[in-house]
């Protein structure tokens, strides 16, 4: 049991340290986007997996439906899109008490390129309206005093939109 919490507390601060790290490339401009070819199917499995372990302990239901027109190999920054989608499952599955975490994968032609959309769904708590624009700050947490029991620093997010932004791409938030 100790050496569970000690992996548990590592895995945290590196976690955090990678975070920061990011964060700084990105503000000082040093982050780049490194497109080549990669297994697209195998990337959205080995992310599923990750985050379907995640879910399990909390007894939440993983969805997942990808577009089954959508090539096996395509050309971007597999790195960089693979921590996208841990991050935005990631914050999906730590803010859902109950029910089920979905990731919905479709693609939309354009020329020679193709245009991917990911959709992460949740049954969790919701965001209220008024605290959208806290999604995008640096070290902001939304309803700190209710999700004070949730670990996190407030750079995940953040993180996600300018990787989003250096990609060509944005976030689009419903709740």
């Amino acid at each position: 049991e100790y050496a569970l919490n000690i992996e548990h507390a590592g895995q945290t601060l590196l976690s955090l340290i990678n975070d920061i790290l990011d964060f700084s490339k990105i503000e000082s401009g040093k982050m780049e986007i490194i497109p080549v070819e990669y297994d697209f199917s195998s990337m959205i499995h080995d992310v599923v997996n990750m985050i379907m372990i995640k879910a399990e302990d909390k007894g939440l239901k993983m969805n997942l439906s990808v577009d089954s027109t959508l090539p096996c190999k395509v050309y971007g920054d597999e790195v960089r899109v693979r921590q996208v989608l841990i991050n935005l499952l990631t914050n999906a599955v730590k803010y859902t008490k109950e029910g089920s975490v979905g990731l919905n994968v479709t693609g939309k032609r354009d020329g020679k390129n193709i245009l991917l959309t990911f959709e992460v769904e949740d049954t969790g708590i919701g965001i209220r309206q008024e605290d959208i624009h806290k999604l995008f700050a640096r070290f902001e947490r939304i309803e700190e005093e209710r999700n004070r029991n949730i670990e996190g620093t407030g750079l995940g997010m953040s993180i996600t939109i300018q990787l989003l932004h250096l990609m060509g791409s944005e976030l689009n938030v419903e709740s």
